[in-house]
């Protein structure tokens, strides 16, 4: 027994050639027919609409004319104003490669600096991180850095121009310019009571600046104006030997210090020096997980730091704590006789910054990984 399928075929219209064709022809019409109901049903609301004006009376079209006149003045406006942004963004990075600047801040062309190097892929690399430590330890306590990590191009983007971190932005941390020193209390008191030890040190390096004009060991960094200087004995979160054996006692501080990022790249640890006339370009730092400390070795007179349009002053023997993801500044404008503004750095974890998110951190920001 064979089975046919029966074909049944329509009065009204022929007979389909191919089902593809008659397929297409079908949607055609209908579409056409949606499309003329369409252009109906606008035709109709646009002829309500002139007739609602009609019967309008003067002061009601007045008003309209108006906010018809503010909406044309300001589309004027935007426009106007916006391509003068764009050229000199492009401006400003096409000199990027000759004086290190780009987009009006301080860029290194370091291959090893994580603030100053963006790698593509970057949140897909830090997620396959965070895989990783999970299935070795636990997702306990990871939600919040599992949040930021999946919506950091959004956090990053959407941030208010001045406070805009450069690689990672974790969510909820309370966001201040400065901190208190009881943020950090421990390490601040530590650090004030080890200041004449940290000053001897420096003091001992400094000297070798009268024989020639970079001693091994300090770093000179790009400025509009004037000289700035580093020695750093912890470099986003890589120990350096030599230069920890000239400053012993110091190094040996560190280890003290509770809440000092040392296991990962958003850690340093460094003598920073500005030279009378220095100016350091407005930047942002890479993160707000952590809170830079700043111990005054020498502070002569007008020296400033600016963090998110508030200045303060440095001085010696005292901590200043700072959340260096806000756009910030520093210049040394005394007189020359007075010798260069010293302070001691130091990254500290921002104590809202739980300690299962600080191991989860410091495996994902893991140098190297």
């Amino acid at each position: 027994m064979v089975w046919v399928p029966l074909r049944t075929t329509r009065t009204d219209r022929p007979a389909p050639l191919r089902a593809p064709t008659t397929l297409c022809t079908t949607m055609s019409l209908e579409w056409l027919m949606d499309w003329s109901w369409s252009l109906d049903g606008l035709r109709d609301f646009i002829a309500t609409g002139i007739q609602s004006f009609r019967d309008c009376d003067t002061t009601a079209l007045a008003a309209v004319a108006c906010l018809l006149v503010l909406f044309v003045w300001y589309c004027y406006h935007v426009g106007r104003e916006q391509p003068r942004a764009y050229a000199t963004v492009n401006a400003l990075m096409q000199s990027a490669e000759a004086n290190g600047v780009q987009n009006g801040y301080v860029y290194c062309h370091s291959p090893e600096c994580v603030r100053c190097t963006h790698h593509d892929g970057l949140n897909q690399k830090l997620y396959h991180n965070l895989q990783e430590y999970a299935k070795r330890y636990s997702w306990s306590g990871m939600g919040r850095i599992h949040k930021g990590i999946r919506e950091q191009g959004r956090y990053l983007n959407s941030r208010p121009s001045i406070q805009k971190p450069e690689v990672f932005f974790l969510p909820d941390l309370p966001t201040m310019p400065y901190f208190s020193r009881d943020a950090q209390k421990h390490d601040v008191e530590l650090l004030e009571r080890n200041f004449q030890t940290i000053l001897c040190e420096f003091e001992t390096l400094y000297k070798a600046f009268s024989n020639c004009s970079l001693p091994q060991g300090w770093k000179m960094n790009s400025t509009p104006s004037g000289e700035w200087f580093t020695f750093y004995l912890v470099n986003q979160g890589m120990c350096v030997p030599r230069n920890c054996r000239r400053c012993p006692r110091t190094y040996r501080l560190l280890g003290s210090l509770r809440t000092c990022i040392g296991n990962n790249v958003f850690g340093n640890a460094c003598i920073s020096v500005l030279s009378p006339g220095t100016v350091i370009a407005e930047h942002y730092g890479p993160t707000n997980i952590r809170i830079r400390c700043h111990l005054g070795l020498k502070t002569p007179s007008n020296c400033e730091l600016v963090v998110g349009g508030e200045p303060q002053c440095w001085a010696e023997g005292r901590c200043l704590l700072f959340d260096d993801s806000f756009l910030h500044t520093a210049f040394h404008e005394g007189p020359p006789e007075e010798g260069p503004r010293v302070v001691f750095m130091v990254d500290l974890w921002h104590p809202n910054v739980a300690a299962a998110e600080r191991q989860a951190l410091d495996f994902i920001f893991a140098p190297g990984r």
